[in-house]
């Protein structure tokens, strides 16, 4: 049956002719920019988004998809007469993008009329967007180098390839050792990493002390105090000894929201009462961080944190390695000495890592005691707090050890005092 020129068939028509303005302006405003000369402007692509639309609406109303494909032809011949000319009066200019830019407004001026008008929206905003943002998707590439690119490949491989060959099934007695589930984590944790680092190579580690504690938090808390703690004691920053502490605490800071995002994602009823204690260490850090941030010269130089490429295969089996091990643990814990016994193992996990504890409890909170699950994250971060502490105390310089372990100490106390307030909601 033939479309029906109605109010649907001319809100299809009006949406494609936006679409090719949204695309034309773009184009135009890049002419005359750059002072290029391209095949087109505003008028020529609401004329391409046009011949798609009337492309796409006559091939439902003759029932014939070659009109579709005259139109799409329609469209390429001026597109690749305009680029035949452009590249013999400009062969140093050569480009493809405003030629596929006209191609895209065709074909999403089909969608319009096929049916698929909302997608048609979407697309063409992203198309807009790639166009508009060109000279800050170039600077993206020139900072990433060939390790970052490797990481990205890596994190597909582990993700497209690897993950579908482990079994879904149980591979111990006890059933706490699910590959699938466990890689699906990994995968989890490396992802996070990776973002963290991505956006240190990208905002730079140097733009600001504070900055690089916020954004170096994603990949490694531990990593942050470890650097900012050794550059406290160099004469020439001491006074951006506020600011190292500032970074310090941001740092500590993104390590408690990860862990609620972590939990979110893995068991979202168990946020509720996990966020009260994160929340509010996570805002008695923030809070510190912002107070000495302001005590601080932050023109300051930061050091580049030395933190290695955050996704490899080998990191990952490492920390797969682990994380069953934890979740093993955890598992014969409950099964031969329930109760406090995994308070003493999220304890000695925690000293080294977080998220290893969190996504095992987390899981063991779906059939287990969100008591014990609430409680034994909570220690977790708690332990790591106190290491990280003991690493200011040790590596850091005298004027950054109080403003830390002072903030430390409240961190902990509100902790304990959140997860006791938790309590009566537990029972």
């Amino acid at each position: 049956m033939p479309p029906v020129a109605d109010l649907e068939a001319v809100w299809n028509f009006a949406t494609a002719l936006l679409i090719g303005a949204l695309l034309g302006i773009e184009r135009e405003r890049h002419r005359l920019d750059s002072d290029e000369q391209t095949i087109g402007g505003l008028r020529t692509f609401i004329l391409f988004a046009l011949i798609g639309a009337l492309g796409g609406w006559l091939t439902l109303a003759l029932d014939s998809p070659w009109i579709l494909a005259a139109a799409l032809v329609a469209t390429l011949a001026p597109v690749l007469a305009g680029y035949i000319i452009s590249a013999r009066t400009q062969p140093d200019a050569l480009g493809l993008t405003t030629e596929l830019a006209a191609i895209a407004a065709c074909l999403l001026g089909a969608m319009t009329t096929l049916g698929y008008r909302d997608l048609a929206v979407g697309l063409g905003v992203a198309v807009a967007a790639v166009l508009a943002y060109k000279q800050p998707l170039h600077g993206i590439v020139y900072k990433l180098d060939r390790d970052d690119i490797y990481a990205g490949l890596r994190l597909l491989i582990a993700t497209f390839i690897v993950l579908p060959l482990l079994p879904s099934e149980p591979v111990d007695p006890w059933g706490a050792l699910r590959p699938r589930s466990l890689w699906m984590l990994v995968l989890l944790i490396s992802s996070l990493s990776l973002v963290g680092y991505v956006a240190t190579r990208l905002l730079g580690a140097r733009r600001g002390i504070p900055l690089t504690g916020l954004t170096g938090g994603l990949v490694s808390s531990t990593a942050v105090t470890l650097a900012f703690s050794r550059q406290s004691r160099d004469p020439a920053y001491a006074a951006a000894v506020p600011a190292l502490a500032s970074g310090i605490l941001l740092a500590w800071a993104v390590m408690f929201v990860r862990v609620i995002v972590e939990v979110l994602i893995v068991n979202r009823e168990l946020l509720p009462l996990l966020a009260v204690p994160f929340g509010a260490m996570a805002i008695v850090a923030g809070a510190a961080a912002w107070y000495l941030r302001h005590g601080s010269k932050l023109g300051a130089r930061a050091e580049t944190i030395p933190l290695r490429n955050p996704f490899s295969l080998t990191a990952a089996a490492k920390f797969a390695a682990f994380f069953a091990l934890v979740l093993l643990v955890v598992q014969l814990v409950q099964a031969y000495a329930p109760g406090r016994g995994l308070y003493f193992v999220a304890a000695l996990a925690g000293t080294t890592d977080v998220d290893a504890i969190t996504l095992s409890m987390a899981q063991y909170a779906r059939d287990g005691d969100s008591q014990l699950a609430v409680r034994a994250i909570t220690i977790a971060a708690l332990s790591n707090t106190v290491v990280k502490a003991g690493l200011v105390m040790v590596l850091g310089g005298r004027s950054l050890r109080q403003p830390v372990l002072l903030s430390a100490l409240a961190i902990i106390v509100t902790g304990a005092v959140a997860m006791l307030l938790v309590q009566p909601a537990l029972d």
